[in-house]
């Protein structure tokens, strides 16, 4: 779906921003402003327009905040909160540059002062790990405290959880506590810990459960998991191991996450025997693909600053382990695998993970005469989460509450 750019890369981040305004997080006319004074596949000029506009609608926030105006703060702190993020997206090509802590730190401000101005029952969480912490909200769906089903949710490969909360409000309002939260290689765990990413998603997850088990609130029976865009294989990783989970939700669902992006068609044994024997080369062909095609260029820098990659070829390796083969067939909880027939990054694989699970299985296909093509139909939030909750309410209506054993 073509909105502004010819250069695909950037024309679907802006969409994800115009998607975002479904939750009050943006606005159209401040998203196509800016994005009409950017220049095309320019990451600087990226940067420097979406910092003018954080900076003018976080002005707006403090303004409003100081003369008494609740309402009107609390929404343009959301707002510039994603405008923020949005800023720092293309900085990783340098991951030293101060800006990604600073811009994500600016981001995270103001969410959290956004937070504070409304009724939302949530809390800050830190989540034990490893020696260290990782950061969550938890947002409770009913301020009694009675328990409820809680929805655990973790975005993938450049997410926030800041951009989380519309999945939580959606949680929320059908009675379904949610936690979201940020594992390695990912948001302020990536950027102020550097923690990158890890296969075993399972390690991660399982402490998350615990912490969750220990909140009052939460019906210990009925917990489940999403994760979104290459969380579409962290979640199910993570599943066929830890089978406290009742359910998993995986949008879109990813099989072998370097499958699409290997070399000439070339199979998975050669391209890591290639890798290995010459790395020099393989960085050659790379750096080569990265000036070639922003979405390549923006993928193998990410990639580096994410998987705490010491080069091109060095991420190409360690993402070579992210596939649920020998895996999937492990995930005994019922799971829901979404697809997208216009994503351009994971074609055919919600379709190969589905076939390879043997739990109760549920496929859920997106189109574009529904207007949701797009990768985790970041453009239609309210259809996707309409979809996926319906699946989510009906399956845990299976599942008898802790109360009722």
């Amino acid at each position: 779906m073509r909105v502004i750019f010819n250069d695909s890369q950037f024309d679907f981040q802006v969409l994800r921003l115009l998607g975002s305004a479904a939750s009050g997080d943006a606005e159209a006319g401040e998203v196509l402003s800016t994005a009409h004074r950017i220049r095309e596949g320019d990451f600087d000029s990226w940067t420097t327009e979406w910092l003018k506009t954080a900076h003018r609608v976080h002005e707006i926030a403090e303004r409003s905040r100081e003369r008494g105006h609740t309402i009107s703060a609390r929404e343009a702190y959301f707002r510039a909160s994603n405008y923020y993020r949005a800023a720092e997206f293309y900085l990783h090509g340098n991951p030293s540059d101060p800006r990604i802590t600073d811009l994500s730190r600016s981001a995270r401000a103001c969410f959290e002062l956004a937070l504070g101005l409304t009724s939302l029952a949530v809390e800050r969480v830190a989540i034990p790990y490893e020696g260290t912490a990782l950061p969550g909200y938890f947002y409770c769906a009913d301020v009694s405290g009675a328990r409820a089903a809680t929805l655990i949710v973790h975005t993938g490969y450049d997410g926030t959880q800041e951009e989380l909360r519309a999945i939580a409000m959606a949680a929320t309002a059908r009675g379904i506590n949610c936690l979201t939260f940020e594992g390695p290689g990912q948001g302020a765990v990536i950027r102020e810990q550097g923690l990158g990413f890890r296969p075993d998603w399972e390690a991660v997850v399982t402490p998350v459960v615990d912490h969750v088990l220990g909140v009052a609130a939460v019906d210990p029976k009925r917990i489940a998991l999403l994760g979104i865009s290459f969380g579409g294989y962290l979640a199910p990783r993570a599943a066929a191991f830890e089978h406290r989970l009742a359910a998993c939700i995986a949008n879109g669902g990813v099989f072998d996450f370097m499958a699409p992006r290997l070399p000439g068609g070339m199979s998975r044994q050669a391209a890591i025997a290639w890798v290995r024997a010459d790395p020099g080369g393989a960085d050659e062909v790379m750096r080569a693909m990265m000036d070639a095609s922003t979405d390549s260029r923006w993928g193998i820098e990410n990639g580096i600053f994410t998987f705490r990659a010491s080069s091109p070829a060095d991420y190409f390796v360690k993402a070579l382990d992210y596939t649920l083969a020998g895996v999937a067939e492990s995930i005994t909880c019922p799971t829901l695998v979404v697809d997208s027939e216009g994503d351009p990054w994971f074609p055919g694989q919600a379709r190969q993970l589905f076939d390879a699970l043997t739990c109760d299985k549920t496929f859920l296909n997106f189109t574009a005469e529904e207007g949701a093509e797009d990768h985790c139909q970041v453009g239609s939030p309210l259809l996707s989460a309409q979809r996926t909750f319906d699946w989510l309410e009906e399956t845990l209506s299976r599942v008898p509450s802790a109360s009722a054993a």
